[in-house]
Protein backbone atom coordinates (compact mmCIF):
# COMPACT_ATOMS: atom_id res chain seq x y z
CA UNK A 1 0.00 0.00 0.00
CA UNK A 2 2.66 2.62 1.58
CA UNK A 3 5.79 2.53 3.21
CA UNK A 4 3.81 5.55 5.13
CA UNK A 5 0.75 3.37 6.17
CA UNK A 6 0.57 -0.38 5.97
CA UNK A 7 -2.69 -1.69 5.21
CA UNK A 8 -3.73 -5.32 6.09
CA UNK A 9 -6.70 -6.81 5.46
CA UNK A 10 -8.24 -9.67 7.67
CA UNK A 11 -11.50 -10.88 8.04
CA UNK A 12 -13.68 -8.15 6.99
CA UNK A 13 -11.46 -5.48 9.68
CA UNK A 14 -8.66 -3.19 7.51
CA UNK A 15 -5.22 -2.25 9.95
CA UNK A 16 -4.32 0.72 9.03
CA UNK A 17 -0.55 0.99 10.44
CA UNK A 18 1.19 5.18 10.21
CA UNK A 19 5.17 4.59 10.54
CA UNK A 20 6.80 7.75 9.55
CA UNK A 21 10.05 8.58 11.73
CA UNK A 22 10.15 8.39 15.24
CA UNK A 23 6.89 10.58 15.90
CA UNK A 24 4.40 9.88 12.88
CA UNK A 25 4.67 13.13 11.21
CA UNK A 26 1.57 14.13 9.55
CA UNK A 27 2.67 15.10 6.35
CA UNK A 28 1.38 15.36 2.87
CA UNK A 29 2.29 12.15 1.76
CA UNK A 30 1.05 10.90 4.95
CA UNK A 31 -2.99 12.23 4.34
CA UNK A 32 -2.67 10.79 0.50
CA UNK A 33 -1.97 7.66 1.93
CA UNK A 34 -4.41 7.54 4.51
CA UNK A 35 -7.03 8.87 1.97
CA UNK A 36 -5.77 5.90 -0.46
CA UNK A 37 -5.94 3.13 2.40
CA UNK A 38 -9.20 4.22 3.75
CA UNK A 39 -10.54 4.34 0.09
CA UNK A 40 -9.64 0.69 0.04
CA UNK A 41 -10.92 -0.12 3.14
CA UNK A 42 -14.65 1.26 1.72
CA UNK A 43 -14.34 -1.38 -1.14
CA UNK A 44 -13.31 -3.93 1.28
CA UNK A 45 -16.45 -2.67 3.51
CA UNK A 46 -14.10 -3.06 6.11
CA UNK A 47 -14.27 -1.94 9.96
CA UNK A 48 -10.88 0.55 10.56
CA UNK A 49 -8.42 0.28 12.70
CA UNK A 50 -5.90 2.89 12.69
CA UNK A 51 -2.65 2.73 14.86
CA UNK A 52 0.83 3.70 15.23
CA UNK A 53 3.68 2.33 16.87
CA UNK A 54 4.47 1.37 20.48
CA UNK A 55 4.18 4.52 22.45
CA UNK A 56 3.02 7.25 19.72
CA UNK A 57 0.04 6.81 17.55
CA UNK A 58 1.15 10.43 16.19
CA UNK A 59 3.00 13.60 17.35
CA UNK A 60 0.91 16.00 15.14
CA UNK A 61 1.68 17.55 11.37
CA UNK A 62 4.94 17.62 10.06
CA UNK A 63 6.59 20.66 11.69
CA UNK A 64 9.03 20.74 7.85
CA UNK A 65 6.14 21.46 6.12
CA UNK A 66 4.88 23.75 8.42
CA UNK A 67 7.77 25.94 9.16
CA UNK A 68 8.91 26.32 4.86
CA UNK A 69 5.75 28.75 4.13
CA UNK A 70 2.45 30.28 4.90
CA UNK A 71 0.80 28.62 1.82
CA UNK A 72 2.67 25.03 2.77
CA UNK A 73 1.41 25.27 6.12
CA UNK A 74 -2.38 26.11 5.01
CA UNK A 75 -2.51 23.55 2.54
CA UNK A 76 -1.34 21.31 4.99
CA UNK A 77 -3.81 22.20 7.61
CA UNK A 78 -7.05 22.04 4.91
CA UNK A 79 -5.72 18.46 3.59
CA UNK A 80 -6.02 17.24 7.38
CA UNK A 81 -8.99 19.24 8.05
CA UNK A 82 -10.06 17.55 5.07
CA UNK A 83 -9.08 13.87 6.20
CA UNK A 84 -10.75 14.27 9.57
CA UNK A 85 -14.16 15.32 8.02
CA UNK A 86 -13.68 12.17 5.94
CA UNK A 87 -13.28 9.83 8.94
CA UNK A 88 -16.40 11.91 10.86
CA UNK A 89 -18.54 10.41 7.55
CA UNK A 90 -17.15 7.28 6.72
CA UNK A 91 -19.32 4.70 5.98
CA UNK A 92 -17.73 1.82 7.80
CA UNK A 93 -16.74 2.11 11.94
CA UNK A 94 -13.11 3.63 12.33
CA UNK A 95 -11.51 2.38 15.97
CA UNK A 96 -8.28 3.73 16.97
CA UNK A 97 -6.04 2.21 19.36
CA UNK A 98 -3.15 4.72 20.26
CA UNK A 99 -0.43 3.07 21.37
CA UNK A 100 1.02 6.31 23.00
CA UNK A 101 1.05 9.79 22.76
CA UNK A 102 -1.37 11.67 20.39
CA UNK A 103 -0.62 15.11 20.35
CA UNK A 104 -2.34 17.85 17.84
CA UNK A 105 -3.04 16.46 14.61
CA UNK A 106 -2.50 12.98 16.98
CA UNK A 107 -5.15 13.94 19.25
CA UNK A 108 -7.40 15.32 16.35
CA UNK A 109 -7.51 11.43 14.86
CA UNK A 110 -8.67 10.73 18.34
CA UNK A 111 -11.04 13.02 17.64
CA UNK A 112 -12.15 12.05 14.33
CA UNK A 113 -13.04 8.27 15.01
CA UNK A 114 -15.78 6.04 16.47
CA UNK A 115 -13.85 4.11 19.09
CA UNK A 116 -10.63 5.01 20.82
CA UNK A 117 -8.84 3.03 22.71
CA UNK A 118 -5.13 4.15 24.56
CA UNK A 119 -2.71 2.36 26.54
CA UNK A 120 -1.69 2.63 30.34
CA UNK A 121 1.71 4.89 30.98
CA UNK A 122 3.29 8.56 31.28
CA UNK A 123 1.91 9.32 27.76
CA UNK A 124 0.59 12.93 26.85
CA UNK A 125 -2.51 12.93 24.72
CA UNK A 126 -3.85 16.89 23.82
CA UNK A 127 -3.54 20.10 22.06
CA UNK A 128 -0.76 21.84 22.47
CA UNK A 129 -1.14 24.38 19.97
CA UNK A 130 -0.87 27.75 22.03
CA UNK A 131 2.14 26.08 23.78
CA UNK A 132 4.28 25.82 20.65
CA UNK A 133 2.99 29.38 19.42
CA UNK A 134 0.21 28.53 16.67
CA UNK A 135 -3.30 29.88 16.95
CA UNK A 136 -5.88 27.09 16.95
CA UNK A 137 -7.72 26.56 13.52
CA UNK A 138 -11.41 26.84 13.32
CA UNK A 139 -11.85 22.94 12.08
CA UNK A 140 -9.62 22.14 15.28
CA UNK A 141 -12.02 24.31 17.79
CA UNK A 142 -15.28 22.80 16.51
CA UNK A 143 -14.08 19.34 16.25
CA UNK A 144 -12.95 19.63 19.72
CA UNK A 145 -16.02 21.83 21.06
CA UNK A 146 -18.03 18.52 19.44
CA UNK A 147 -16.34 15.73 20.60
CA UNK A 148 -14.79 17.18 23.84
CA UNK A 149 -16.18 16.89 27.50
CA UNK A 150 -17.19 20.59 28.31
CA UNK A 151 -15.32 21.16 31.58
CA UNK A 152 -12.09 20.07 29.41
CA UNK A 153 -13.04 21.97 26.09
CA UNK A 154 -11.19 25.18 27.31
CA UNK A 155 -8.93 23.32 29.59
CA UNK A 156 -7.69 21.85 26.12
CA UNK A 157 -7.79 24.48 23.15
CA UNK A 158 -7.04 27.74 25.21
CA UNK A 159 -4.57 26.49 27.82
CA UNK A 160 -2.89 23.83 25.84
CA UNK A 161 -3.52 21.38 28.81
CA UNK A 162 -2.00 17.78 28.23
CA UNK A 163 -3.91 14.99 29.58
CA UNK A 164 -2.38 11.13 30.79
CA UNK A 165 -4.60 8.44 29.38
CA UNK A 166 -7.08 8.13 31.91
CA UNK A 167 -7.47 11.90 32.02
CA UNK A 168 -7.64 11.38 28.52
CA UNK A 169 -10.76 9.14 28.58
CA UNK A 170 -12.58 12.05 30.84
CA UNK A 171 -11.86 14.69 28.91
CA UNK A 172 -13.41 12.98 25.62
CA UNK A 173 -10.13 12.13 23.47
CA UNK A 174 -10.18 8.49 24.53
CA UNK A 175 -12.89 5.77 25.24
CA UNK A 176 -10.86 3.27 27.09
CA UNK A 177 -7.28 2.58 28.43
CA UNK A 178 -5.72 -1.19 28.41
CA UNK A 179 -2.55 -2.26 29.93
CA UNK A 180 -0.25 -1.82 26.18
CA UNK A 181 0.34 -5.49 25.43
CA UNK A 182 -3.45 -5.59 24.88
CA UNK A 183 -3.95 -2.89 22.93
CA UNK A 184 -4.62 -4.42 19.90
CA UNK A 185 -6.50 -7.23 20.97
CA UNK A 186 -8.81 -4.84 22.42
CA UNK A 187 -9.28 -3.13 19.17
CA UNK A 188 -9.98 -6.40 17.60
CA UNK A 189 -12.35 -7.41 20.21
CA UNK A 190 -14.68 -3.80 19.65
CA UNK A 191 -13.66 -4.59 15.70
CA UNK A 192 -15.77 -7.82 16.42
CA UNK A 193 -18.40 -6.34 18.02
CA UNK A 194 -19.23 -3.78 15.62
CA UNK A 195 -19.63 -6.56 12.94
CA UNK A 196 -22.90 -6.92 14.39
CA UNK A 197 -24.28 -3.79 13.64
CA UNK A 198 -26.36 -3.34 10.44
CA UNK A 199 -23.81 -0.87 8.35
CA UNK A 200 -25.89 0.73 6.34
CA UNK A 201 -28.02 1.56 9.80
CA UNK A 202 -24.46 2.69 11.30
CA UNK A 203 -23.32 4.89 7.98
CA UNK A 204 -27.18 6.40 8.04
CA UNK A 205 -27.26 7.14 11.72
CA UNK A 206 -24.00 8.23 11.58
CA UNK A 207 -24.60 11.21 8.82
CA UNK A 208 -27.72 12.37 10.84
CA UNK A 209 -25.91 12.16 14.37
CA UNK A 210 -22.94 14.32 12.80
CA UNK A 211 -25.02 16.24 10.68
CA UNK A 212 -24.14 19.59 12.14
CA UNK A 213 -20.96 19.36 13.21
CA UNK A 214 -20.21 18.10 9.28
CA UNK A 215 -21.75 21.27 8.20
CA UNK A 216 -19.54 23.52 10.66
CA UNK A 217 -16.57 21.97 9.68
CA UNK A 218 -17.38 22.77 5.67
CA UNK A 219 -17.66 26.12 6.90
CA UNK A 220 -14.64 26.37 9.22
CA UNK A 221 -12.33 24.76 6.62
CA UNK A 222 -13.22 27.86 4.44
CA UNK A 223 -12.63 30.02 6.39
CA UNK A 224 -9.26 28.86 7.57
CA UNK A 225 -8.21 28.72 3.99
CA UNK A 226 -9.53 32.12 3.83
CA UNK A 227 -7.97 33.62 7.49
CA UNK A 228 -3.85 31.75 6.82
CA UNK A 229 -3.30 32.89 3.27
Amino acid sequence: MSDLISYQFDDGIATLTLSNGKVNAISPDVIAAFNAALDRAEQDKAIVIITGQPGILSGGYDLKVMTSGPQNAVKLVAAGSTLARRMLAHPFPIIVACGGHAVAKGAFILLSADYRIGVEGAFSIGLNEVQIGMTMHHVGIELARDRLRKSAFHRSVINGEMFDPQGAVDAGFLDKVVPAEQLLASAQAVAQQMKKINMTAHKNTKLKVRKALLETLDKAIELDQQQLV
